[in-house]
């Protein structure tokens, strides 16, 4: 007899972590496999911008991440006897609206491990070695045959979501066109490293070294991530010995000595973007939807919030909103892939002719611009700064009841938050039916004689009232008290009960 649940995860990376995390908190059924047989153990995708950090923050992540992380550090720009000093990702002062200013520096496998361990501490587990076979779906659910150990088995699910990586074994039983390019010519070593006689206070760039691009960046701890681009005529070989023979011989530098190789491969820019996110019951996020250059630190980045959008919609949908609301993943997240895909590429093209251009990093890098205004989920409403669809920014709030807090502490949860300010819309609010199932709504009364950082923060020169998705994105603006009680009709909730 097959075994069945909610969700069925495909990959367990920081996108199949992330999701597991979310629905273990919604207490929905759900199981994660990952074909490898222990966790990933590189570097390769370092950076976790402000937004990645804000939605950690949300699942209980943020803090044993910051454990295993640093601030970026300068860059240090060798050009023969020279070293010039920049900045690539700009320091920022924790502000009200945004607590987590900077991007931090945490190498892949530290990113995971605080993943893990979250999920672990919501009782939840990874199945190493169990890979999938096969998927059928019909209209019910889907038929999963995977295999562990040599020995296949069958699982039954409501939902299917392939969280696998670029080579995604899910998004090919789908036969789902993942249009775009691979240069093979293009190849680039990217390895874990331990080195002696190189500093780890600044990031080393050896720009276009006899027609190679090296870089060393200090990890935390003793390793630093090489990334080396090879000409063509380069063999890419892994070997410690060959590693150090070709680094010192781009580098030139006699004191510097590679003793440990921990983990290196050989990347070549593939960058794609899957044609549909979702097929039926099916679902891609992360790698399996698109995949990235590794410059701007963007695309684990975009993974953990496709898995962030996508676990509460699916905790909505089995707690009876319309499927409809399923819809709206790809609808949202897919233009988001498109627009961070033409920035990391740009940027990577520029590696070879401009790479000073090429080191350079902005705001839309950290991701807190991005929005879902025009979206299918975004209702009319706007305020003088913001609209539905925006990022719901932080701020320090004082609540009728006299409690002084935060926005994000009240938002922090798997519920939906109702956010009003003047007493018409409280009682507004607290007469909607809302529903009793699945996310849950909390309304949280403001004091309207204080709190002129949240005025100023969302726009706000009148009283009114905001609904505040479980994913910290604006869902709707109510100018009038009587437009709330519409809410309640959004695809986002499951139906109302039928009076008697």
């Amino acid at each position: 007899m097959p075994e069945n649940v909610d969700v069925l995860i495909v990959g367990a990376g920081a996108v199949g972590l992330t999701l597991a995390c979310d629905l273990a908190r919604r207490g929905v059924s759900y199981r994660l496999l990952d074909a490898a047989s222990t966790g990933f153990a590189g570097s390769r995708a370092k950076a976790v911008q402000p937004r990645t950090q804000e939605v950690f923050d949300d699942l209980g992540v943020l803090p044993a991440l910051e454990g295993r992380s640093i601030l970026y550090p300068p860059l240090g720009l060798h050009l023969g006897p020279i070293t010039l000093r920049r900045t690539m990702i700009k320091l920022h002062q924790a502000t009200p609206d945004v607590p987590h200013a900077n991007t931090l520096l945490a190498p892949q496998y530290a990113t995971d491990a605080s993943l893990r361990e979250r999920l672990a501490q919501l009782g939840g587990t990874v199945e190493q070695g169990t890979r999938l076979v096969e998927l059928a779906q019909d209209a019910d659910g889907v038929t999963a045959t995977v295999e562990q150990d040599g020995q296949e088995r069958v699982v039954r699910a409501r939902f299917v979501v392939g969280a696998d990586g670029g080579s995604s074994t899910v998004r090919k039983q789908l036969a789902v066109a993942f249009r775009g390019t691979t240069d093979e010519s293009d190849r680039m070593i990217v390895a874990d490293v331990v080195v002696r006689g190189l500093s780890r206070d600044r990031w080393h760039i050896w720009p276009r070294k006899s027609g190679r691009f090296v870089a060393l960046c200090p990890l935390p701890g003793d390793v630093f991530q090489l990334m080396l681009r090879l000409r063509p005529q380069d063999p890419a070989n892994l070997s410690a010995e060959a590693i150090e023979r070709l680094a010192r011989e781009v580098i030139g530098n006699a004191k510097m000595r590679v003793e440990e190789v921990r983990w290196s491969s050989v990347w070549r820019p593939n960058i794609r973007l899957a044609e549909r996110y979702r097929v039926g019951r099916v679902f891609l996020a992360g790698d399996a939807a698109h995949v990235h250059p590794p410059t701007g630190g963007q695309g684990l980045n975009t993974g953990v919030q496709d898995a962030y959008n996508l676990g509460w919609k699916l905790g909505q949908v089995i707690a009876g909103a319309p499927e409809e609301l399923l819809d709206t993943y790809e609808a949202e997240r897919q233009p988001v892939a498109a627009r961070v895909l033409g920035l990391a590429s740009d940027l990577y093209a520029h590696m070879g002719d401009r790479p000073l251009a090429a080191m350079k990093r902005g705001d839309e890098e950290r991701q807190l611009g991005l929005s879902y205004r025009g979206g299918p989920l975004a209702s009319s409403g706007s305020t003088d700064l913001l609209a539905t669809g925006d990022r719901a920014p932080d701020s320090p709030v004082l609540t009728a009841a006299g409690d002084r807090t935060s926005l994000f502490d009240i938002f922090r949860g798997k519920h939906f938050t109702v956010l009003t300010i003047g007493a018409p819309f409280t009682k507004a609010a607290k007469s909607v039916a809302w529903p009793e199932t699945g996310a849950g709504v909390r309304v949280v009364e403001l004091d309207s004689g204080a709190n002129e950082a949240f005025r100023r923060y969302y726009g706000l020169q009148q009283d009114a009232a905001l609904l505040v998705r479980p994913d910290g994105y604006i869902a709707a603006i109510a100018p009038a008290p009587a437009a709330i009680a519409d809410w309640r009709t959004l695809p986002a909730f499951p139906a109302a009960p039928i009076a008697a």
